[in-house]
C-alpha cells in the first residue's frame, strides 16, 4: 500500500469484514469528515480485490468521484473505470469502477451490466442512500455485499438509514477524533442575532432555503460588521442559504476591506477561485451549501453557520470543512460563528450538537455557550463539564429507584441497575436503530445472561446483544462481575463497578469473615479500593 493506515482505520476496515462475514451484508462505516472514510474504503476495495472481486464506488457529485479513483489509484495502485456520462466499465479489466449516480440510475445503463458484476458496492456519503436512485442500483446489484460511508449518522439517521442497512460495522466521530488529535479543536462563539424562523416552511425535514435567505437579508450588512471584526484574519468559509445572500455578502465584506469571494455551482472560474483563497489570495469564501461535500481546505480556521438547519449530518458536513488540521499555518483550534442562536428553540442544530454524547448534554454545553455571549467557548471543555454535571443529575434521579430496587432479593441483577453501576452511557441510552435489534432477545441471548447474571426480562436483541459485548470485555479486563457490584452496593459501596475482579472478590472475603457486615474501619461510601486488595493478600478475618 501507499499510505500507511491509522489504528482507527485499520480497525474500521476489519470491523466491516467482520460484518458481512456474520451476514451483514449491508453496513454503515461512520466517520467524522477528515478522518479519511475514503482511505478506509480504498484498502476496502484493495481486499475485494485481492479476493478476486470487482467493487463499484458510487457517488452523487463529480467532484467525490474524482477523490475516490484518485485515492483508490494513489494508495492501491489498482486502475479504476468510470461510469460516468460516455465513459462506461463495459468491457474493463479493471477491479475497481467509480461510478455516478446520476448515469447508473437509468435503466438502459443498468443492463448493460450484468447484476453479478460486482462483489462489493461503496456508496460515498451513505446518508443519500434513500434517494430512488440509489435504490435502485443497489436492488440491480442485490446479491453484492454493500458498505455505506458517511460522517454523521445520529439517531435520526439512523433509523432511516436502517430501511438500507443492517448495521453499523464502526464508527470514529469528531468528539474521539478531536480526544485523539487527529482533529483540531472547535471553539464556538455565539453573535447574537434575533432571527425568527418559526413562519420558515420545512420541506423534505428541513427549513425551506428560498424563505430562509429572505429571512436573513435585512440582517446581512450587520452580519458583515461582525465578520469584519471577529475574521479579518482567519481564513473563513461562510455557509448561507441561497446563492444571492452569499453575493450579497461577499460585497458587502469587500466594502469593509476584506478580501471576500462568492462561489456557486455557475461560476466558471471556480476551481481557480478555490485554489486562490487556498494560497491566501482571499480570505473570506461564501457560498450556498456548495463547499459541503468534496472541497478540503485544511487551513480554514473560521466557519460560519448563516444558514439555519435542522439535519445534523448537513451540519456536521459544513464545520468539518474547517476540522482538519493545519500546521503548516500554525492553525491551533477551529472558530465556529453561529449567529442563529437567539431564535428561540426552533429544534436548529447548534455547535453544541457536534461533539455532544446527548440531547441533555447538549442543551448543557448550549446554554454554557449562552453564558459566554461574546467569548468563545472551546467545545470539548464544555463538553466534558456538561457531561459530569448530567452524569451527576442522571444518578441523582436514578437513586431512588435504584434504592428501592437494592431491596429486591432478586438472583439477578437488573440491567438498568447495572448500566448505572459500571458508568455505561451507551447502555444507559440505548436505543434500537436496525430492525433486528428491536426483536425479543433469543433464547441463547437470554441464558448468556442468565449464566452471566443480568435479568434478561424485557430486552430486546439489539440491547442484549450490547449487554453481552460489554460483559465479555469486563470479563477480558478482569472487572467486577455483576453480582459482585449488585452485594458491594448493597453494603452501601459506591461505584463497585469500576473495580476490578480482584479487588470486589477481596472486599467480598473480608465481608464473608466479618458474618458479612461491613468492618467498623472502612466507610463505604468514600471507600477506595488500594492495588494490594487481593484475595489472597488478607490476613486474619475481621
Amino acid at each position: 500500500m501507499g499510505v500507511e493506515l491509522r489504528d482507527y482505520q485499520r480497525e474500521a476496515v476489519d470491523a466491516v469484514f467482520r460484518e458481512w462475514g456474520a451476514g451483514r451484508s449491508r453496513t454503515l462505516l461512520v466517520q467524522a469528515t477528515g478522518t479519511g472514510k475514503t482511505l478506509c474504503f480504498a484498502e476496502v476495495v484493495r481486499r475485494v480485490a485481492r479476493e478476486g472481486g470487482r467493487s463499484l464506488v458510487l457517488a452523487h457529485r463529480g467532484e467525490l468521484l474524482e477523490q475516490a479513483a484518485g485515492k483508490i489509484e494513489g494508495m492501491t495502485g489498482l486502475a479504476c473505470a468510470t461510469e460516468r456520462a460516455q465513459s462506461t466499465s463495459v468491457g474493463s479489466w479493471a477491479r475497481v469502477t467509480v461510478g455516478s449516480v446520476q448515469t447508473l440510475m437509468r435503466e438502459g445503463r443498468l443492463r448493460r451490466l450484468a447484476p453479478d458484476r460486482f462483489s462489493c458496492v461503496v456508496v460515498d456519503e451513505a446518508h443519500h442512500s434513500l434517494a430512488d436512485g440509489y435504490v435502485r442500483i443497489l436492488d440491480h446489484f442485490g446479491d453484492a455485499r454493500v458498505l455505506g460511508v458517511t460522517a454523521t449518522a445520529d439517531r435520526a439517521d439512523r433509523r432511516d438509514l436502517g430501511e438500507v442497512y443492517d448495521s453499523i460495522a464502526y464508527e470514529y466521530g469528531m468528539a474521539r477524533a478531536v480526544r485523539d488529535g487527529w482533529l483540531c479543536p472547535i471553539k464556538a462563539e455565539m453573535v447574537p442575532l434575533s432571527l425568527d424562523v418559526s413562519d420558515v416552511s420545512v420541506t423534505h425535514g428541513d427549513y425551506q432555503a428560498g424563505q430562509l435567505g429572505d429571512a436573513l437579508e435585512p440582517y446581512l450588512e450587520g452580519i458583515a460588521d461582525e465578520l469584519a471584526k471577529r475574521c479579518r484574519d482567519r481564513r473563513t468559509v461562510v455557509f448561507l442559504p441561497l446563492v444571492r445572500t452569499a453575493r450579497s455578502l461577499a460585497a458587502m465584506l469587500r466594502d469593509r476591506g476584506m478580501a471576500a469571494r462568492e462561489v456557486d455551482g455557475q461560476s466558471e472560474d471556480r476551481a481557480e477561485a478555490l485554489a486562490d483563497f487556498a494560497a491566501g489570495r482571499y480570505r473570506v469564501i461564501t457560498n450556498s451549501m456548495l463547499l459541503t461535500e468534496g472541497w478540503d481546505c485544511p487551513s480554514v480556521d473560521c466557519v460560519v453557520m448563516l444558514r439555519p438547519t435542522r439535519s445534523r449530518s448537513l451540519y456536521c458536513q459544513c464545520v468539518g470543512r474547517g476540522t482538519r488540521l493545519s500546521p503548516k499555518t500554525g492553525k491551533d483550534h477551529l472558530l465556529l460563528l453561529d449567529f442563529l442562536w437567539m431564535t428561540g428553540r426552533h429544534d436548529l442544530c447548534r455547535p453544541a450538537t457536534l461533539l455532544a454524547s446527548s440531547d441533555e448534554v447538549a442543551e448543557r454545553v448550549t446554554a454554557m455557550t449562552e453564558e459566554a455571549l461574546g467569548a468563545p467557548v472551546d467545545l470539548m471543555e464544555a463538553e466534558s463539564m456538561a457531561e459530569t454535571d448530567v452524569a451527576a443529575q442522571r444518578e441523582e434521579a436514578l437513586a431512588r429507584e435504584l434504592e428501592r430496587m437494592r431491596h429486591r432479593k432478586a438472583k439477578l441483577v437488573d440491567p438498568l441497575q447495572y448500566a448505572v453501576s459500571v458508568c455505561d452511557l451507551d447502555l444507559q441510552t440505548y436505543e434500537p436503530t436496525f430492525a433486528w435489534q428491536a426483536r425479543e432477545a433469543t433464547d441463547s441471548q437470554r441464558k448468556q445472561l442468565e449464566r452471566l447474571g443480568v435479568d434478561p426480562d424485557g430486552m430486546d436483541a439489539g440491547m442484549a446483544s450490547l449487554m453481552l459485548d460489554r460483559l465479555h470485555e469486563r470479563i477480558d479486563a478482569h472487572m467486577a462481575t455483576p453480582k459482585q457490584v449488585r452485594m458491594l452496593e448493597r453494603k452501601g459501596f459506591r461505584h463497585p463497578g469500576l473495580w476490578t475482579f480482584d479487588q470486589a472478590s477481596a472486599m467480598m472475603t473480608r465481608l464473608a469473615q466479618n458474618r458479612w457486615m461491613v468492618p467498623w474501619d472502612i466507610d463505604p461510601a468514600t471507600y477506595e479500593p488500594g492495588e494490594g486488595d487481593e484475595p489472597s493478600s488478607l490476613g486474619e478475618g475481621d
